[in-house]
């Protein structure tokens, strides 16, 4: 890790995400949400929405960088609201086609998860939708599993989609 916070990495470096940032995160996000079922929303993000977002949580939203372009992103948020659930954490992650199978998706997760561990969080949820099977691999193989499945809980572009809930116990720190 570099005194600005990234790492870097043979094809590019993580590093905290930046209020510049923005509009690319967008763009990663709303091509996810239009062209896509992995997500059931359909409500574009703006780029002040994900400068908000980026500025509300600037310990704990990386991007992915290569060659000056945001290749993808991870954020995290509260899970639900209350104290009960203070220590547990849901993550977003998106990553641009050219970036996947290249490892900065994992890359991009283990900073999240050792963030929220040093934070003292305890856990780390992943609501996936069901017409996204690698990314239930993809969580699988750093740790996630599979606690829940919520039938035909969302629908998009005319499908029922269900939800898949995985979760990872995060290390203490």
């Amino acid at each position: 890790m570099q005194e600005d916070g990234s790492a870097a990495r043979k094809d590019g470096v993580i590093r905290p995400a930046l209020a510049q940032d923005a509009a690319a995160v967008a763009a990663l996000w709303n091509g996810m949400i239009r062209g896509s079922l992995s997500t059931f929303t359909t409500d574009e993000k703006t780029r002040e929405e994900i400068a908000a977002l980026i500025a509300a949580r600037a310990d704990a939203f990386w991007v992915a960088e290569g060659d000056g372009v945001v290749l993808g992103f991870v954020t995290y948020g509260s899970f639900r609201g209350g104290p009960g659930y203070a220590a547990t954490v849901e993550h977003s992650i998106v990553l641009s086609e050219a970036a996947q199978g290249r490892g900065l998706g994992r890359d991009l997760m283990t900073q999240a998860i050792e963030a929220a561990a040093a934070q003292g969080r305890h856990t780390m949820v992943a609501a996936i939708s069901s017409a996204n099977p690698g990314a239930v691999t993809f969580h699988e193989r750093l740790g996630f599993a599979q606690v829940g499945r919520m039938l035909e809980v969302g629908r998009k572009h005319g499908q029922w989609l269900d939800l898949i809930l995985m979760q990872k116990t995060l290390p203490a720190s």
